[in-house]
């Protein structure tokens, strides 16, 4: 098992990081909220652009047919993500759907508080596979304390509207949905709140689709 990786940020974008590490290039599928971590990291000024030294905490899916890698920021963002996956018909998709719709601290009170209407709205996700989430981890998420999972990157860079929309609508189509589709939810987005960030942009895509 792969615990972690150390490297240079060879490319990033919302759905996806390239780590290089020890000359190799590895393609991690990542979160909204690891995104703006490692967006943060690079508007910190540690490194411009692509190239900042990053840490990402992976779950390794081999199966016959294809050899994935998830990252985090965190051990506890990993732990989130893997608990979802133990609920049936919960896959990695689904759960990485479910992290980037909400954040850990908001998917936590979620579950604790037995709201499965608002995390049904989550693409592909269903009001009985919401309430079996909520069945299956409520006593686990409910021992979590939001400082066992928050996220605390640096300040999000901020991008003109053009940047946002291309990125937000490329994400979105990554992650399975049309590109027309995607195009009008974020213009609709954009057009209530023309200064928000990639990451608000497509998790309030992820609700309207």
């Amino acid at each position: 098992m792969i615990e972690y990786i150390h490297g240079k940020l060879a490319e990033l974008n919302p759905t996806e990081a390239i780590v290089e590490a020890s000359g190799v290039g590895y393609a991690i599928a990542i979160t909204l909220p690891t995104y703006s971590a490692l967006i943060g990291k690079e508007a910190s000024g540690e490194k411009e652009s692509e190239g900042a030294t990053v840490k990402l905490y992976t779950t390794e899916i081999i199966r016959e047919d294809t050899h994935e890698l998830y990252g985090f920021v965190s051990r506890s963002e990993r732990s989130m993500f893997e608990m979802l996956m133990t609920v049936s018909g919960v896959g990695a998709a689904t759960a990485r759907m479910i992290m980037s719709a909400f954040s850990a601290e908001e998917l936590r009170m979620l579950i604790a508080t037995g709201n499965s209407k608002a995390m049904a709205k989550v693409k592909g996700l269903g009001p009985k596979t919401a309430q079996r989430i909520i069945v299956d981890l409520k006593d686990k998420a409910i021992k979590l304390e939001p400082s066992d999972i928050s996220i605390q990157p640096s300040e999000l860079f901020e991008v003109k509207e053009s940047p946002v929309k291309a990125e937000a609508v490329s994400a979105l189509t990554m992650l399975g949905f049309a590109a027309a589709a995607s195009g009008k939810a974020v213009d609709k987005i954009l057009k209530a709140e023309p200064e928000a960030s990639v990451e608000s942009v497509i998790r309030q895509a992820l609700k309207m689709l």
